[in-house]
């Protein structure tokens, strides 16, 4: 099996750790275990590091906000699809879209706006953002 980290490229990288972490309830320091080389790896890298987030349980992969200089150019080519419905299609499509839009209020809080809500039928619906860099992603 290939580790890998997921890389966004930031103007400022630790304001996009700061939104993100809580979003995909990550934190800041990598967790203690799986005691893993990767694992070895941040664990080595300076206390100061504020450009990356963790997945506590140390099972999905880190996220490393990497600082460019260029600004976004068009629409981004790989987002993120954020589902705090659990994608649970039981749930009453009223329930639902409560649920998207408590989690769209508090993403706006910090920092997102929202660029469009879809509704497409009585199935289905999601709303898509743009983070503090303006980054598209969409709640579910």
């Amino acid at each position: 099996m290939t580790f890998w980290q997921l890389t966004i490229d930031a103007h400022d990288p630790a304001l996009l750790a700061r939104f993100w972490a809580p979003a995909l309830g990550y934190q800041a320091t990598p967790p203690s275990e799986p005691d893993t080389t990767w694992n070895a790896h941040y664990h080595a890298l300076p206390a100061t590091a504020d450009d990356r987030i963790f997945d506590p349980a140390g099972r999905k992969p880190p996220i490393w906000f990497q600082r460019v200089p260029e600004s976004k150019a068009g629409k981004n080519r790989l987002h993120l699809d954020l589902y705090p419905t659990e994608r649970d299609d039981t749930l009453p499509i009223d329930r639902r879209i409560a649920i998207v839009e408590a989690t769209v209020a508090e993403l706006v809080e910090r920092g997102a706006t929202v660029a469009h809500r879809m509704h497409p039928d009585d199935t289905d619906y999601w709303v898509v953002m743009h983070d503090p860099e303006g980054n598209e992603f969409c709640v579910s």
